[in-house]
C-alpha cells in the first residue's frame, strides 16, 4: 500500500529502516532482527541502496521479500551515486515488476574512496533531478525524501537548504523523512519553518537510539547533526559502560518519541542498524 495512505489513517506511523548486508551471516541477523519486529506491527520499513552498485540488487530482492513473503509494506531507497538515467530507469522497472510502490528518492552519500559526490556521466547530481526524472517517465510511485532539521552537512545555511527541499516536494513528493536529530527543538522549528516556506507535506522525524557511544559520534560527525550538551554529559560519565551508554540512548530516544508524538508528529521512522533491541526497548515504553 502506498505510505501517502497509509499516513491518512490510523494515527502515526511507525517505521523502521535496514540496510542490505554484506554478508550471509549478516543477512541472517537481519531477517531475525525484522522477525523480532514484525510483532510490533510497523506501518512499513526501507531499505538503504549502496553506492556504486554493491548492494542494489540486495535492496531490491529484500524490499520484494518484506513485502510479499513477510508481509510487511516495504520501501526501496534510491540514490543517484554511479549510476546513469538508463541504469537508474532498470532499477525503476525492476521495482515496478516486482511489485513495489514506495520509493525513496535520495542524492545518497559518495563512496568512502571519494572525497565528494560526483555527478555519474549521464546522470544526477542532485535529488530534486531524480525525482523530476522518476516523475517525468511517468512512474505512479509513492516518492519520499529527505530533510535536515539542523541543515544538510553540505549547506549550512538554513533557509537554503529548506528552498532545495520546496523544490523536491514541487517535484513531486508525498512525505519526507528527517536526519536523525537528538533535540525536538531543531524539528519544531524545522517544520513551522518548513510550512512557512510552503512544504505542505508530512514531515516524518527519524530517531536513531545512541547504543555506541563511538559509533554515533562518527554519525554525527558525517551528517552534522549534534549531541545536545546534556545528553553528551550523561553519555561521557558511563562512556566505558556499555550497557549503561544503551540505557541512556533508549531513556533519551522514548522522551524524544513520547514528545514528539504527543506534539502532533506523523508518526517515528526509526533507524535501526538491523538491530531491534532498542527499537523494541522504546516501544515498550511507549505503549506503557
Amino acid at each position: 500500500m502506498r505510505i501517502d495512505k497509509l499516513l491518512n489513517i490510523n494515527g502515526p506511523v511507525f517505521s523502521f529502516e535496514f540496510f542490505p548486508p554484506k554478508t550471509a551471516a549478516g543477512e541472517q541477523t537481519l531477517y531475525q532482527t525484522i522477525e523480532r519486529l514484525r510483532p510490533l506491527r510497523p506501518t512499513f520499513v526501507s531499505v538503504t541502496y549502496g553506492a556504486g552498485g554493491g548492494t542494489r540488487d540486495k535492496t531490491l530482492d529484500l524490499v520484494r521479500r518484506i513485502k510479499h513473503e513477510i508481509g510487511i509494506e516495504a520501501m526501496a531507497h534510491l540514490t543517484c551515486v554511479g549510476a546513469d538515467q538508463d541504469e537508474i530507469l532498470g532499477v525503476l522497472q525492476r521495482l515496478v515488476a516486482a511489485g513495489i510502490e514506495n520509493v525513496l528518492a535520495l542524492r545518497g552519500d559518495p563512496p568512502r574512496d571519494q572525497a565528494g559526490f560526483v555527478r555519474p556521466a549521464n546522470g544526477f547530481g542532485y535529488a530534486v533531478e531524480l525525482v523530476r526524472f522518476i516523475r517525468q517517465q511517468g512512474f505512479g510511485f509513492c516518492l519520499g525524501g529527505a530533510c535536515y532539521p539542523e541543515g544538510h552537512v553540505e549547506c549550512r545555511d538554513r533557509e537554503q537548504d529548506l528552498l532545495y527541499l520546496k523544490r523536491k516536494v514541487d517535484s513531486g513528493l508525498q512525505f519526507v523523512i528527517t536526519q536523525l536529530f537528538f533535540d525536538n527543538t531543531d524539528y519544531f522549528a524545522f517544520v513551522e519553518r518548513a510550512r512557512a516556506c510552503g512544504v505542505r507535506v508530512p514531515i516524518i522525524p527519524g530517531i536513531m537510539p545512541i547504543t555506541n557511544l563511538s559509533q554515533i559520534e562518527r554519525f554525527t560527525a558525517l551528517c552534522g547533526a549534534r549531541i545536545p550538551k546534556a545528553l553528551r554529559s550523561r553519555l561521557e560519565q558511563v562512556r566505558s559502560d556499555d550497557a549503561a551508554v544503551r540505557a541512556v540512548g533508549i531513556e533519551h530516544a522514548t522522551l524524544q518519541c513520547r514528545d514528539l508524538l504527543e506534539r502532533g508528529a506523523p508518526g517515528i521512522h526509526f533507524y535501526t542498524l538491523n538491530q531491534s533491541t532498542a527499537t523494541r526497548a522504546i516501544f515498550e515504553r511507549l505503549r506503557g
